[in-house]
């Protein structure tokens, strides 16, 4: 599989942290067959809240947050027709820097029939802040990914806004030695930044959910549109892919842009699946009081 390419950055300190899953399904049921972490990254044991068809597992992250010079990387494997869900306990957090990147690399590969999904919880960027994030998904034939990224300039709740910093977010999806979707993204902070109605436009939270795996037809983009008109406020678009769909939001909810992304998800699993979608218990144990 072909690799990140590693940015110059100073990687001589810091937390270098990874995390390599595999995952097979025998007699019909997903396991994990594969399992190697080096600090700051654990991962729990497996979930199976929907059957043995599909494995749950939950990322965590014991040093509570990246700064300067960090690095993780993330290895995911589906073998041919395993299914699994991955997401992780809490928000990212991406402290002020030290004047370096924290990077954050991510290789998934997902073979033939298989199908993964990997539904993180929010970042929040700190003010200060300079983050970098890579992923790199290769699909087999028949296969399938689903993913969301929601991001947070500034803790918002605290005032805080995105005045000082970058943000740089890559995604590019293979098949096969073709290019389903390629995103990058990068955002300079700034007071320009934050204002401008073709960047923030004074919103703190930046969202994509991306599926490839089928093409989408038209009635199904319409209905992840319809979808978004029970949670009004801030602002979406969606469009259709090569293989798939992509949703965008920029908004000041992330329980806004998360009802709406597991509606979608929920569109996504019926219509192509046949199985609704089952939030990670994680999720759930985090909503209560």
């Amino acid at each position: 599989m072909n690799q990140i390419p590693k940015t110059t950055d100073n990687l001589s300190s810091g937390w270098h942290g990874s995390l390599d899953l595999a995952y097979a399904r025998r007699r019909g049921v997903t396991q994990v067959v594969y399992d190697r972490a080096q600090a700051p990254l654990k991962v729990q044991r497996p979930f199976y809240p929907e059957g043995k068809e599909v494995c749950h597992s939950v990322i965590l992250h014991t040093a509570g947050g990246m700064v300067g010079s960090d690095r993780l990387e993330f290895n995911f494997h589906l073998h041919p027709e395993a299914q699994a869900l991955i997401t992780t306990t809490a928000a990212s957090k991406i402290y002020r820097s030290n004047g370096e990147t924290a990077q954050l690399s991510m290789q998934m590969q997902v073979d033939a029939g298989a199908i993964l999904e990997w539904l993180p919880q929010e970042t929040i960027i700190f003010n200060g802040a300079i983050y970098r994030q890579d992923m790199r998904v290769e699909l087999g034939l028949g296969a399938s990914w689903l993913g969301w990224e929601i991001t947070r300039f500034g803790r918002s709740a605290r005032g805080e806004k995105f005045w000082q910093g970058e943000w740089r977010s890559n995604t590019e999806i293979w098949q096969q030695g073709r290019a389903l979707w390629i995103d990058r993204q990068r955002l300079f902070a700034s007071e320009e930044t934050i204002n401008s109605p073709h960047s923030l436009a004074r919103y703190p939270i930046v969202a994509s959910l991306t599926w490839v795996g089928q093409a989408v037809t038209p009635e199904l983009v319409e209905k992840a549109r319809n979808l978004w008109l029970t949670h009004p406020g801030g602002g979406i678009g969606v469009t259709r892919l090569t293989q798939g769909l992509l949703c965008r939001y920029r908004g000041n909810s992330t329980t806004e842009v998360r009802h709406w992304f597991i509606a979608v998800w929920d569109l996504l699993r019926q219509s192509f699946l046949a199985r609704p979608a089952i939030l990670p218990r994680v999720w759930q144990m985090a909503q209560k009081p």
